[in-house]
């Protein structure tokens, strides 16, 4: 596929699914595409960073390294793979610990134990080139060989007819979407990336159902991270799927 078709792709998931913001595309590269600013030039958060390219024009793209990873969040660079996992990480994200950040905690796993183990089970992350880029579908250049994934915000409706017609040619009813555990911006990035050595292939990733973005994103607002080769297929399929026969199923018009 080229950067023309993924051009497209956005365009195509906007108009079928109505959505108000743009699709994000995820790739890795060995040369800094121009004219895109380090994510901590926008924000020092991917969550944030990403809602603010999809929701705004002022940004068409980030980019993340080793070697800019100053004011950037520590978590988001181990999720991405630039960095090791922090080792105060399983202690602030669970119950805590006196000498770590004060005693600081958010309380989002029962123990320090198990959020090691959910880290050991997604596996080793590994990024996919020098740079990691994440830029709006409409702003690809023309150079790029490989698009990872893509990362679409919508709202609850929108959200769940992507999540149907990913359903629409799999004989599985469980694994091809998935509300993972972890930060934002693993379900944004990381998994629908293929990032993480574990990550289970063929699958799209819904949420984020991490609370700590609950500020920064509306209460309506959910993600959906495609596989590059899931996007294709889904836009593939519009035409003989619900989305495009039965549109009034699909979005009906609600009265209240």
């Amino acid at each position: 596929m080229t950067t023309a078709d993924f051009r497209e792709i956005g365009s195509k998931l906007i108009s079928a699914f109505r959505l108000s913001t743009r699709p994000l595309a995820v790739y890795g590269s060995e040369i800094l595409p121009a004219g895109i600013p380090p994510m901590a030039g926008v924000n020092r958060c991917f969550a944030v960073s990403l809602f603010r390219m999809a929701t705004g024009n002022e940004v068409s793209g980030i980019y993340v390294s080793a070697d800019t990873s100053e004011g950037c969040c520590l978590g988001g660079l181990y999720h991405v793979g630039y960095i090791p996992v922090p080792e105060d990480i399983k202690y602030f994200v669970s119950t805590g610990k006196k000498d770590v950040r004060g005693g600081a905690a958010e309380y989002l796993k029962a123990s320090p134990d198990l959020v090691e183990r959910c880290t050991m089970a997604a596996g080793p992350i590994h990024p996919p080139g020098k740079y990691l880029v994440v830029q709006a579908c409409d702003a690809l250049p023309d150079s790029l060989h490989e698009i990872n994934s893509i990362c679409c915000f919508g709202n609850g409706e929108q959200i769940r007819n992507m999540a149907a017609l990913i359903h629409f040619d799999q004989s599985d009813p469980f694994s091809p979407v998935i509300v993972p555990w972890g930060s934002s911006c693993s379900t944004f990035i990381t998994f629908p990336a293929g990032l993480a050595e574990n990550t289970p292939p063929d699958t799209a990733f819904m949420g984020p159902q991490d609370p700590t973005q609950n500020h920064s994103l509306p209460p309506d607002m959910m993600v959906l991270g495609i596989p590059a080769d899931m996007a294709v297929r889904m836009i593939n399929n519009l035409e003989t799927s619900f989305v495009t026969r039965r549109p009034m199923v699909a979005f009906p018009r609600h009265v209240k």
